[in-house]
């Protein structure tokens, strides 16, 4: 039994974060399709299963620090520098060690919103202060609302693309007119989860971004395309100096042995997983058309999601969906994320939403 009552104060920072709500699970022994956490629908190729297991024989080992073998792996596929590229736990993990690497107690972060939940929570850890900037139409980031945000207190501009959780991608002209208006002292982090996925002739090329801007910093991950969210593996491209700060700051031996072994043999099998994820495409195609046809507003996406401007009934349509089997991702006031996944799921969903509301 626990008695007395304990008088540790947490951070304030701490106690002040906002709860990270993950993706709806279905219930112990039910069966559902769960469309609320953008997973690859697809389980790993059998070369990248076979790679996981021999790396399994040597878990009683502490895996290479550096990563190596993956910084090199990944640097030539993008034809950088191994010692621009900096792995870690996913690219939610490689955003904290951007932000403790270039912020300061008081210095700010700028950020398009709603968009990826974790920023503003990575952005409070690292002791900065959060400065949201709201999405222009379609669920689209203002870019320019983005660079007239940023003050002398701007450290970080965070530009999500394609934006999660509405979906479009940003165009190459309009980050080039940002990127001309913020500073070169302030980090602008190109977060691409989605890249895999685009096809938007008129996104922008990261790496050709990242060559003309030494303030850019790409993060990257092997979660969503290459179907590794549960090895947690992800990474970010910087110049040579900045990638050295990241990487000091980053946890010992971040990623496991298991995740850099199943990363590099999915590298070699990146042909074979794009095929992959033009089939996710298609079926996004699918999902947007169905839902247009039936009525829906949707938002143009270039993401494995679409997402529902549903406001206020956002949290009623998840349920709905929940009880026909179906998990989705509710952001209560505001809309509704799908993500694609299997055909069958795609059918059921189309199969609620013909109902209407």
């Amino acid at each position: 039994m626990l008695t007395g009552v304990s008088r540790v104060q947490l951070r304030r920072a701490v106690a002040d974060l906002p709860a990270y709500t993950p993706g709806r699970r279905p219930p112990v022994g039910a069966q559902a399709f769960k469309l609320s956490s953008n997973e690859n629908p697809y389980p790993p190729l059998p070369s990248v299963l076979a790679a996981i297991s021999d790396a399994a024989a040597d878990v009683n080992r502490y895996p290479d620090m550096m990563a190596t073998e993956l910084s090199e792996a990944v640097g030539a596929s993008l034809g950088v520098a191994p010692e621009q590229v900096v792995p870690g736990a996913g690219s939610v993990s490689v955003l904290n060690h951007v932000l403790n690497a270039f912020c300061d107690a008081g210095d700010e972060v700028v950020m398009p919103w709603r968009s990826f939940e974790a920023y503003p929570i990575a952005t409070a850890l690292a002791g900065a202060t959060a400065v949201p900037v709201p999405l222009g139409a379609g669920g689209r980031l203002d870019l320019s609302g983005l660079a007239a945000a940023v003050t002398p207190r701007t450290r970080v501009v965070l530009v999500c693309t394609p934006n999660n959780p509405t979906g479009p991608a940003v165009h190459a002209d309009e980050l080039e007119a940002m990127l001309a208006k913020v500073p070169d002292h302030v980090v602008v982090v190109l977060d691409e989860a989605y890249l895999e996925l685009v096809r938007d002739p008129r996104a922008p090329d990261g790496v050709a971004v990242l060559a003309e801007h030494p303030n850019v910093v790409l993060l990257r991950t092997f979660s969503k395309a290459y179907g590794l969210a549960g090895l947690r593996v992800g990474y970010a491209v910087a110049r040579p100096r900045l990638a050295a700060g990241i990487r000091k700051v980053t946890t010992p031996f971040e990623v496991s042995s298991l995740a850099q072994r199943a990363a590099l043999a999915s590298l070699r099998a990146r042909d074979e997983l794009l095929r992959r994820v033009d089939r996710i495409v298609a079926e996004r195609t699918r999902m947007i058309a169905g839902l247009r046809d039936q009525g829906w507003t949707v938002t143009d996406s270039e993401a494995n999601f679409v997402w529902l401007p549903l406001g206020e009934r956002s949290t009623v349509f998840a349920d709905r969906c929940a009880s026909a089997g179906l998990m989705v991702r509710p952001f209560a006031g505001e809309g509704v994320r799908v993500s694609v996944g299997e055909p069958e799921a795609t059918d059921l969903l189309l199969e609620i939403t013909a109902a209407g509301l």
